[in-house]
């Protein structure tokens, strides 16, 4: 088996090809610009059999296919997540994505815009936690 991939117990990854093995690889360094490479080697060495598909799966849909499209700036696709996830109450996603929308460019004030627009299209009681977690990052932002 090839331990130099990040999710080394699978056996059909003795069978991926250079250009798969580019690919992945180019997908894992869009996934750790976005959620950071601590957030990323966390997730991969957390990976058991039962969960290295599923991981295999996001980092192919979410961060090959989706985040690295030309159509839309990391920012905008920042501010889709954070919508959507609030309309879903995915608090521990919103937080992690939080993070990622500093990481990718916005400003406090924009989150805030999203986090204002997310209250009347998504809940009120959503923007009430929404703001409550990214009370909590920004702080952690302004403490470094």
């Amino acid at each position: 088996m090839n331990s130099s991939l990040p999710f080394p117990r699978r056996k059909s990854h003795d069978r991926i090809t250079t250009p798969a093995r580019r690919r992945l690889r180019r997908r894992l360094e869009v996934r750790k610009q976005v959620l950071g490479t601590e957030h990323v080697a966390r997730a991969t060495a957390n990976s058991t059999d039962f969960t290295d598909e599923f991981q295999e799966m996001i980092t192919r849909f979410a961060w090959g296919t989706i985040w690295t499209r030309d159509g839309l700036p990391r920012t905008t696709r920042s501010a889709i997540t954070l919508t959507a996830l609030i309309a879903g109450g995915y608090w521990e996603e919103l937080e992690m994505h939080v993070h990622a929308a500093l990481r990718n460019g916005m400003t406090a004030d924009e989150i805030k815009e999203v986090f204002l627009q997310s209250a009347i299209y998504c809940s009120i009681p959503a923007a009430n936690t929404a703001f409550k977690i990214g009370k909590a990052v920004l702080a952690e932002y302004e403490g470094k």
